[in-house]
């Protein structure tokens, strides 16, 4: 994330926010991201960001499963202007069923609700 141009900002918002959590299946997609572009020090980057902001790993239920399909069918890619894709759906589940706001770059899901 430091390498990206709006990382500071970023940053930024991270530090002022009063709590931090994500989904775990967003967890792992970061961690896999993080693995194929850095190694296997990506997952140690991984767990020092998580624990250095103080991060909640949400575990994903059956609540979590059905909101995301529920996101799908109204914001999904082909679906609706936010297009939202796969990850995106279970990110938007997490947030959603823990009334809480995402913290993300782009235009997507400030097309939801």
């Amino acid at each position: 994330m430091v390498a990206e141009p709006a990382a500071p900002r970023l940053i930024a918002l991270l530090d002022a926010a009063p709590a931090r959590a994500i989904g775990a299946p967003t967890a792992t997609e970061s961690g896999i991201v993080l693995l194929a572009r850095l190694g296997t020090v990506g997952i140690s980057v991984l767990g020092r960001f998580l624990d250095e902001f103080d991060v909640d790993v949400v575990p994903f239920s059956d609540a979590h499963w059905q909101e995301g399909l529920r996101a799908f069918q109204r914001f999904g890619r082909g679906r609706h202007p936010a297009g939202l894709n796969f990850g995106d759906c279970l990110t938007y589940a997490v947030a959603k069923l823990a009334g809480r706001p995402l913290l993300c770059t782009g235009d997507d899901f400030a097309r939801t609700d």
